[in-house]
């Protein structure tokens, strides 16, 4: 066999040789005539474009089916008039203070637990990598209510958040260890590190007054009832801030996929890129667990169905985050306004949903031999 010449023919040799390894899953087929540099298939194509553009648009419908409908109905046609204030009193408190920031949270927290579960499904090259399978958005809430409810006003609810998202990651990572491409290890590590910080959690509750321990017990099932444009403020920001991160450090980790040998004759610093990577993965999960809870399953099920439908080789953040948004905002619509058991923690929704979706992709891995 003739020996590589090229980075390109070594690349695309270290490719090949990691889908006869098992890992061929990773990387998924592109649609024929996409444009490929050296062996990496650039994520900005037709088919993702025509993806994100679609997801936009449903997540501006469902945007406005959030501010019309409930008990205060609001006619389509009268709607941009409220927006613009021209409605009645009424009206413009139910929207301004209610839906609007409710909607606007939902998607902003939507889009980052998407774009953090692309990055740490990427860095681990498994796709049950997640933040809530991991035991990050369970970290995020334990961090969060002890600077809360314990040791209040130690620091502000979002550090706190990072913090305890910062220490479950580190604490699943170095108990995984080479194992972080063994599914089912990671998930029983992630889960055993979930259950801790929900048991300090509960532990919390039990610590305060009645009507703080009612707001605390809805927030952990995950919800976006009465949120307020400051948990808006909160989650946009860290959106938009460590999205553009996200976005920088996409290429690189496309190329960190295909194996630290592939990377490293790209001149990519695998080892930083990953860092980095983490990261902004653990403040976008932790701004979305500081003003929504741990909503379940988002991050897991969000960039799978992104890669799938765009056909990506790689992480995939600007589809991932559409998707992301448009689950959450969608979940909550349906779980407020579904007849049969009344207004509904979105979370609730999501955690059905995505624990079917977590059984259909065990299986699967358990049938390829991965688990």
């Amino acid at each position: 066999m003739n020996r590589p010449t090229t980075v390109a023919e070594a690349v695309a040799e270290q490719a090949e040789s990691a889908g006869r390894r098992g890992t061929r899953r990773l990387l998924p087929v592109v649609d024929e005539g996409h444009l490929s540099v050296v062996g990496v298939v650039v994520p900005w194509n037709r088919r993702a474009t025509l993806v994100v553009t679609g997801a936009l648009v449903l997540v501006l419908t469902t945007l406005v089916l959030s501010l019309t409908l409930g008990r205060l109905g609001i006619a389509l046609v009268d709607l941009p008039a409220v927006l613009r204030g021209e409605g009645s009193k009424t009206e413009h408190f139910v929207v301004f203070t209610n839906r609007l920031p409710r909607a606007l949270v939902g998607i902003c927290a939507g889009a980052a637990l998407g774009i953090s579960g692309a990055i740490f499904q990427s860095v681990t090259r498994n796709p049950l990598g997640s933040p809530d399978i991991i035991g990050l958005n369970a970290g995020a809430a334990a961090g969060a209510a002890a600077v809360t409810l314990v040791w209040p006003g130690i620091l502000p609810a979002p550090v706190g958040a990072l913090l305890g998202g910062a220490v479950a990651v580190t604490l699943v990572l170095l108990g995984a260890g080479r194992g972080l491409q063994a599914p089912l290890r990671m998930v029983v590590i992630g889960i055993g590190v979930g259950a801790m910080s929900l048991a300090f959690v509960q532990f919390a509750i039990t610590r305060t007054r009645r009507e703080q321990a009612q707001e605390m017990a809805a927030w952990l099932n995950g919800s976006l009832n009465a949120r307020s444009w400051e948990h808006v403020t909160i989650v946009a920001v860290a959106l938009v801030v460590l999205g553009a991160a996200a976005l920088a450090l996409s290429r690189g980790l496309q190329q960190v996929e295909m194996g630290d040998d592939a990377a490293v004759a790209l001149g990519v610093p695998a080892r930083r890129v990953r860092l980095l990577a983490v990261s902004v993965g653990v403040g976008l999960a932790a701004a979305a667990v500081v003003v929504c809870g741990p909503v379940a399953f988002v991050a897991l099920v969000a960039p799978q169905v992104a890669r799938r439908v765009t056909g990506s080789a790689g992480p995939g953040m600007v589809a991932a985050g559409a998707t992301g948004a448009l689950l959450l905002v969608g979940a909550d619509l349906v779980a407020v306004h579904q007849p049969w058991f009344g207004s509904l923690p979105v979370g609730v929704l999501t955690a059905g949903i995505g624990g079917l979706y977590l059984a259909v992709l065990l299986t699967r891995e358990w049938r390829r031999g991965s688990l």
